[in-house]
């Protein structure tokens, strides 16, 4: 997980990470945009918003645990926040 910092491994079958945005509005930016790159890759995070936070839960369930494209969409996750 050294190549993605502020993610952590939870068991062997996912990636989560909380983001702090400050506000609710961008708590729900960051969920819409999180929602437009889950459809593009057709694989959907388990998503928890309680005020201005979002936590982030990446795992491919048919896999049984993670892949690249977990690890990826986390990567990606990343860059919606800036």
């Amino acid at each position: 997980m050294t190549a993605h910092p502020g993610w952590q491994r939870e068991g062997l079958t996912q990636v989560a990470r909380t983001y702090e945005l400050g506000t609710f509005a961008r708590a729900i930016d960051l969920v819409v945009k999180l929602g437009a790159l889950a459809e593009k890759h057709g694989h959907h995070p388990d998503l928890d918003v309680r005020g201005a936070t979002v936590r982030v839960t990446w795992t491919t369930h048919d896999a049984g645990g993670l892949t690249r494209l977990d690890l990826a969409l986390a990567e990606a996750s990343d860059e919606l926040v800036g």
